[in-house]
Parts: structure tokens; C-alpha cells; sequence
């Protein structure tokens, strides 16, 4: 136990530590955007003729899963879904998925997401208006289905998106560029469905949980323009062929925009957001007997100056100076981004993902702020590319790293929250969770 019982809520369980309950009210968080909760209340109907079933993500293998063992067993039903490596949740027990899953790469991806999304394209077609298609799509569709708009290659794409990940541009902006250097992105998708009836069932991983940011939209018209694209790559000073970007001045790869006919037929329903997460930690915080303070579903920036943000709202509450009172937990999510910069000569580049910067930040705005602990994790279970999902912090996180000869300042610079938090044993390991609903935070204040 870190602090004295006495001074608790009387509903808080019965020993449980501080970061004990971080980790409920993240699984909590988790449990309740799992695909299966949702999906049986926005279910099509069957058709006349054929279901088939295409879609990408990270909840991709969950949802198709979940899909298939809600869909009338008597009912036509096939299909490809695409997911990150090692994200296909176990069968033991259960009928096989009538849906393939394939996984690919992410968030850098690979010959077997350009495969799928050729496959996809191909599944499509020949479809009649008797017909329906049903598009599963979570975070991190953009990645794992590539398909190259014209003039670029797999090679092309794989720079193109390590830069993006490195430059700190937002994930609005980020999708921008993909959906327009895409053949499949930006409601292209939808497009190569034609007249057949389009159902999309989406997770989403994005501020505002706008459906044509959410895995770059493939099935949802995009009114991002060539333009705008070609101004970010300038900005964040991507580089592309030079072909490519005098398709992108001409307008060559625009996307599909809003109010044509090919929208008709065309359906959305969202299963599951950040803010549903939230709201679910919240309440099992209030049965705990702690207030709960959700401050935003969209919270954008710099990971780590976003962590000094909510350091600076916990420490005012701590002291009594705030805008909340103690007993309390405050959440937020959203997605934050990461600056990979250039290092002083000698150093060498750590490991790390948003999660991780944002508790560095976190930890260092703090100061070692008695009664103040924190969590910040992403809800697909991947900090980046790394295995923990993210980071807790505790009143004495600074100290222990000093102690070990770690200063949390010099990790930052390194962009390697994964080595700090890895010394201290203060990672959040919890493997793939097979749904991703974006960054989950939680400060406990007592």
C-alpha cells in the first residue's frame, strides 16, 4: 500500500495500491471499446445476395471475429480483413472466422498490406446492386492497407511514412498526405464498390472520431484537397518524387469529395470512441469513491509538453489551488505526438511512443508531487512500436531514476521513455487488447 488507509474513500478496495487502480480503470477503459459489445446493435441486414466483408486496423481480426459469429450462419458471408502482426485474438472453442485475416506491418507498412488492399479491390468487383458490402475499419488502417498512387513505390511509401511518424504532424494531418498518395484511401474504396450497398462499422482512434480520418477513410468522401497535401509534405519537408508532386499541383490525385451520387447507399456506424472509454473509467472511479474529472476526448500537441500541461493541473489540485478538489481522478485522451529531433553529438536515440513522452513529461512537471500518480497508455495495447502499451508514474519516479543514475531530462531529449520507464519497472505491459480507441490518461490525485 503506498499511502495510509484511513485516508481513503471508504469505497476504495480493499488493498489496492494507487497504481492498482490506474490499471483498472484502464482495462475498464479497454474492455468497453472491445468490438464485440457494439457490433450486434448495428448489424445490416442480410441481403438478397452475397455479404462480403473487407476492412483494416488494428481491431481488424476482433471485429471481423465478432462479425462473423453474429451474422446468420445460414446467410452467404466471405471477405478479407487486414491487422497488425500478432493482433488476431485466439479461436479456442469457437466456429472459424468465415472472414480471412491477414496482418501486415505497422505503422510502417509492408508487401503483405499492399497485398491485401489489392486483394480488397479485387473483392469488390462484379458486385451487383443485390449485393452488400461491409467495410470493418479501426486505427491503424492507414498503414496496413497501402496501395501507392501512381508514380510511387512500396519503397516510396515506407520513407514517406517514417517521416510523417518522425515530423510531429498531427494524425488529421497525417492522413491528409496518405489519403491523397493513395489508390485505396480517401473514399476510393467505396468508389471501386460502384452501385452495391456500402455498410461501414467503425472503431474510432481519432479526435472528433471523424470517420474520414479514421484509417485514412476509404469508404467516406474526403474533402482534404491535393493542395493541402502538397503543403504539408513542404511544411514538415517530406520529400516525394518530383512526378508525384506534379500530379499533386495539378490535382491529379484528388479524392472523392461529399455530395455525389456515388454516397448514396452508403452507411456509417460508429461502435465504439475515445470518450465512451472515458466515461466508462469514470464511473468505476466514482464507485470507488473518487470524483472524476474527464477533460477532453481530442487532446492534440507535443506528448511530453502535453504531460507538463496535466502536471500542472494535478499539482493545483493537490495543493488545494485548483479547479478540482481531492479525492479525485482526472482523464483525458486524444492523440498526442511525438518530435523526433536531431540529438547532440555522442547521443544515441532511444526507444519510445506517445504514452511513454507523455508520462516523461508528466514526471518531470510533477517534481515528485506527493499523492499524485499517473498512467497514460494506448488502448491497442503498442506504445509506438514497442511491446508495453505505455507508462505509470508515482510520487517518487523521479527520485528512483536518479538513484539509478537516470536523469528523466536527458531520456527526453533521447525521445527514449521506453529505457526510463523500463528501469524502474514502472512499464505497462499488456500485449495486443484487439480494439484501439487512442491514447488513455489517468492521474489519481488523493
Amino acid at each position: 500500500m503506498d499511502i495510509n488507509p484511513n485516508e481513503l474513500p471508504a469505497a476504495w478496495p480493499r488493498g489496492a495500491s494507487a497504481t492498482d487502480i490506474l490499471q483498472r480503470l484502464f482495462q475498464t477503459a479497454v474492455q468497453s471499446a472491445l468490438p464485440a459489445h457494439a457490433m450486434a446493435d448495428h448489424l445490416p441486414h442480410p441481403p438478397k445476395g452475397r455479404t462480403v466483408v473487407i476492412g483494416a486496423g488494428k481491431a481488424g481480426a476482433s471485429m471481423a471475429q465478432a462479425f462473423s459469429d453474429l451474422w446468420p450462419q445460414d446467410a452467404p458471408l466471405s471477405g478479407l480483413v487486414v491487422t497488425r502482426y500478432e493482433h488476431t485474438p485466439e479461436r479456442a472453442g469457437k466456429p472459424a472466422c468465415r472472414i480471412e485475416i491477414v496482418e501486415a506491418a505497422h505503422p510502417v507498412p509492408d508487401a503483405a498490406g499492399l497485398a491485401a488492399a489489392e486483394r480488397m479491390l479485387q473483392l469488390v468487383q462484379g458486385l451487383t446492386a443485390d449485393d452488400l458490402v461491409v467495410c470493418l475499419i479501426s486505427g491503424g488502417g492507414s498503414s496496413l492497407l497501402t496501395l501507392p498512387a501512381q508514380g510511387l513505390t512500396l519503397a516510396d511509401k515506407q520513407a514517406i511514412n517514417r517521416r510523417l511518424l518522425e515530423s510531429g504532424a498531427n494524425i488529421i494531418e497525417m492522413n491528409c498526405v496518405r489519403k491523397h498518395l493513395s489508390r485505396i484511401k480517401g473514399g476510393r474504396l467505396a468508389q471501386a464498390c460502384g452501385a452495391t450497398p456500402l455498410v461501414t462499422l467503425a472503431i474510432s482512434d481519432v479526435p472528433g472520431d471523424d470517420v474520414s480520418v479514421i484509417a485514412s477513410g476509404p469508404t467516406v468522401p474526403d474533402d482534404t484537397t491535393c493542395a493541402d497535401a502538397l503543403d504539408l509534405l513542404q511544411r514538415y519537408r517530406i520529400r516525394v518524387p518530383d512526378a508525384v508532386l506534379e500530379q499533386l499541383r495539378r490535382g491529379e490525385l484528388e479524392t472523392p469529395k461529399s455530395g455525389g451520387p456515388e454516397w448514396q447507399h452508403r452507411r456509417v456506424h460508429m461502435l465504439a470512441t475515445p470518450m465512451q472509454s472515458l466515461q466508462a473509467a469514470a464511473e468505476v472511479a466514482r464507485h470507488m469513491g473518487l470524483t472524476a474529472h474527464v477533460l477532453s476526448d481530442e487532446i492534440e500537441g507535443e506528448s511530453s509538453e502535453v504531460g507538463r500541461v496535466h502536471a500542472a493541473l494535478a499539482r493545483a489540485t493537490s495543493r488545494g489551488t485548483g479547479p478540482f478538489k481531492s479525492p479525485c481522478v482526472l482523464l483525458s485522451g486524444g492523440e498526442t505526438t511525438v518530435t523526433v529531433r536531431p540529438l547532440p553529438d555522442g547521443w544515441k536515440r532511444g526507444k519510445g511512443g506517445r504514452a511513454g513522452e507523455f508520462c516523461l513529461g508528466l514526471a518531470l512537471g510533477l517534481q515528485g508531487q506527493p499523492r499524485v500518480w499517473g498512467l497514460a497508455a494506448d488502448t491497442d495495447g503498442i506504445d509506438g512500436m514497442e511491446s508495453n502499451a505505455g507508462a505509470r508514474v508515482t510520487p517518487d519516479s523521479l527520485a528512483r531514476g536518479l538513484a539509478l543514475g537516470l536523469k528523466a531530462s536527458d531520456h527526453l531529449v533521447r525521445n527514449d521513455a521506453h529505457g526510463y520507464f523500463h528501469a524502474l519497472g514502472d512499464l505497462v505491459v499488456t500485449g495486443p487488447t484487439y480494439t484501439n480507441v487512442n491514447d488513455f490518461r489517468a492521474i489519481l490525485i488523493l
